[in-house]
Parts: structure tokens; C-alpha cells; sequence
């Protein structure tokens, strides 16, 4: 998926120009209020006013960790790193075990082929392989990151190099399931383990297709001119929510028409959209303001969590929030100064693991956490 680390360092920009102090704050175990949210910590790691959340635990150390998604038997987790201590000066995908994850001292086990960039993996059904998104096809070597713009707009890449591969976890790929120009990524699979959504620009511009397991059976779910991604199924498998940046004035129309010209997206502005499978039902369950993204269904299939920056007068901090699929009962749910965002719930509902700068000492590192949660 479309990576948190522009977000970060855009909030991090941001932090610095207005608010330096409260990155002194991040990892601070004293009870004082945190500058940004006013909540005070229980610990290190967990704020006070984060009652959903028990024996809340730091499961990676160091560098840029970021959308861990669970197997199905929740045994263990894949998700993407950015290290240069272990050798990837972009995006690769490494596996821990939820019971024995990463220590500071040893590098999990490497999933991707360490070339190209990656993003977005997930374990297909019997946990023994995983699909993610790749450009090493196209070139070994990172892909260039867009230089900062002449007009200042924040933009987002979108490598046309990306296609979605299935791989073993040796790291041996089997299958690709995507061939077509431009960007196909940000895949997710059903619980039911029967389909795979994802996001395409074979159309022209970004839209959400589904697929079966072997890549066949493609179908449209969205049409409207905008960006739509990260999607994920509800717990039945019926369902999709998804975020979206829809411009809707012909000026809007013209920026995203020209950005996307250039292979990029502007996703300072986005809500969160539902539907069914197929397309069918679709419609929009929040009107924030802001970036609102990374949702992923609460277990009852009834409520979303994701992460949003609504509330936040200087474009930080992000945090999560939980909201009823009609758009009502929205509940903040963490309270960090700087960053958390991919919340991502076991298949058994009992524990949730998410991406946060809370407790890096400091620096703008990211990493997992993971915890309990309590309704």
C-alpha cells in the first residue's frame, strides 16, 4: 500500500517547525501530559487514555516497520521495513512470530527478494505463501523517490513498475498475478480466503479490482474519478472499505489529472468509503476533513478503525480512531504526539498489532506494537 513514510516525514516537518518540543517527548516514561494529545502515559509505551488496549508491547526495533498483516492460524506477521542495518535502503517484507518477535540483536526472516521496492504483503490460505507488490521486475535498484516540487505540493509516487507476486516463505516467488502496465498493488485477501482485492491504474486511473487466488476473474468495483486504495474485506467477506481522495471542483479535476500524469497522488484530503464486493452499496462513512486512511474492520464487522489526522490543527498528529459504518459514534482510540496509523486486527479478534512512533527516543523511527484489545 501507499506508504506511511511521506505521511511521517511530512508530520515530521511539520513537528519541527511547530512543535519541537514534543518529539523530546516521545519514549518519555514520566506521567507528564504529552504536548500535542494531553493524554499521559501508563508506561513507555501506553498512554492513559488508550483503554482498548492491554499489555501493549514493542514487537520491532528500529528503521521503518509499517502494515503488518496476520496469518491465518495469527502465528505470525508479515510486514514491510525500510533499514539501512539490515541492508534495505527500501521497502522489503520479513516475517516475525507473534509468541517470539524481533529482538534488538537479530534480523527476521527475509521474505522478498531484497530488489525493487515492495509494499503491501498478505498470507494466502494454509499460511505457507504470501502475495506482495513489486518493481523488481523492472529494476533491481530502488526506485527514485520525486524530488520536492517547485509548487510545494505534497505528493505521493506511483510506480507504474509495481505488479503483485505470490511468493513461498523462503522467498522463492511462484506466481505473478498481475502483468499489465502501470501500478497494480495494495492487495489484501478475504478471511473467507476466496478473493483478493487490489488497486489498478489499468483503467486510467485508480480504481479497486477483485481477483481470485491464482490472479483470474478480474472485475471492476470502483469507477469514480479519484484515488482508491488500501481495501480491505469485512470479517464475512461481503464487504469492502477502502480510502479515497475524490476531487470534485474542475480544479481538483485538473491537479489530480495532471499529477497523475506524472505518476503521483496528493493525499492530503481523504475519506473512508464502503461497499460491497461487487461495487454495489457503495457510500461514504466519514466526512472529516483531513487524511483518513488505514481502516480495517472492527471483528463485529460493524465498526472501522483507521488513522486520521482530523483533529490535528498542524497536520499532526495522526491517530486512531474508530467509527460505526454509518458513520456514527466515532471514538478516538490511541493518543500519540506524533504517528499511529495500520491497525490491523487478529482473525480471532483477540489482539491487534499497529505502526506508531511512541517510544523511539526521539528519532523518526517507526515501529509495531502489539496488544490486547478490549471492547
Amino acid at each position: 500500500m501507499i506508504r506511511k513514510t511521506t505521511f511521517l516525514l511530512f508530520g515530521i516537518l511539520l513537528l519541527f517547525l511547530a512543535c519541537n518540543r514534543s518529539i523530546k517527548n516521545i519514549g518519555n516514561s514520566s506521567p507528564k501530559a504529552d504536548a500535542t494529545t494531553g493524554a499521559t502515559k501508563k508506561s513507555s509505551l501506553h498512554y492513559d487514555k488508550e483503554k482498548h488496549l492491554k499489555n501493549l508491547k514493542q514487537i520491532t526495533f528500529g528503521g521503518d516497520n509499517a502494515e503488518a498483516y496476520w496469518s491465518f492460524d495469527d502465528k505470525s506477521l508479515v510486514f514491510q521495513v525500510s533499514n539501512e542495518a539490515w541492508g534495505t535502503t527500501c521497502d522489503q517484507i520479513f516475517m516475525i512470530d507473534r509468541e517470539h518477535p524481533q529482538t534488538k540483536n537479530k534480523i527476521p526472516q527475509l521474505i522478498s527478494t531484497g530488489r525493487g521496492r515492495t509494499t503491501c504483503s498478505y498470507f494466502l490460505p494454509g499460511d505457507s505463501t504470501i502475495l506482495y507488490a513489486s518493481t523488481h521486475l523492472a529494476d533491481k535498484a530502488c526506485p527514485l523517490v520525486p524530488e520536492k516540487r517547485a509548487d510545494g505540493k505534497y505528493v505521493w509516487p506511483i510506480y507504474s513498475s509495481f505488479d503483485i507476486f505470490v511468493s513461498d516463505l523462503k522467498g522463492n516467488i511462484r506466481k505473478q498475478l498481475t502483468q499489465t502496465d502501470g501500478y497494480d498493488a495494495e492487495a489484501t485477501v478475504s478471511p473467507k480466503g476466496d478473493k483478493i482485492v487490489f488497486t489498478s491504474m489499468r483503467t486510467g486511473d485508480l480504481e479497486l479490482f477483485t481477483m481470485n487466488l491464482d490472479g483470474s476473474d478480474i472485475k471492476q468495483v470502483t469507477f469514480d474519478l479519484g484515488y482508491d486504495g488500501g481495501a480491505f474485506f469485512s470479517p464475512d467477506g461481503k464487504k469492502l472499505i477502502f480510502r479515497a481522495s475524490r476531487p470534485q471542483t474542475d480544479d481538483e479535476v485538473r491537479v489530480y489529472k495532471e499529477l497523475l500524469n506524472e505518476g503521483l497522488v496528493m493525499p492530503i484530503h481523504m475519506e473512508l468509503y464502503i461497499c460491497n464486493v461487487d461495487g454495489t452499496g457503495l457510500k461514504r462513512i466519514t466526512d472529516l476533513g483531513g487524511a483518513n486512511w488505514s481502516p480495517f474492520f472492527h471483528p463485529s464487522g460493524q465498526k472501522i478503525l483507521f488513522s486520521s489526522n482530523h483533529a490535528s490543527e498542524k497536520g499532526f498528529p495522526f491517530n486512531l480512531f474508530m467509527i460505526n459504518l454509518d458513520g456514527s459514534g466515532l471514538e478516538q482510540i490511541t493518543y500519540d504526539g506524533i504517528f499511529d496509523a495500520f491497525p490491523v486486527f487478529s482473525n480471532n479478534g483477540k489482539w491487534i498489532v499497529f505502526s506508531s512512533n511512541r517510544n523511539n527516543g526521539g528519532t523518526s523511527e517507526t515501529n509495531l506494537f502489539l496488544g490486547e484489545w478490549i471492547d
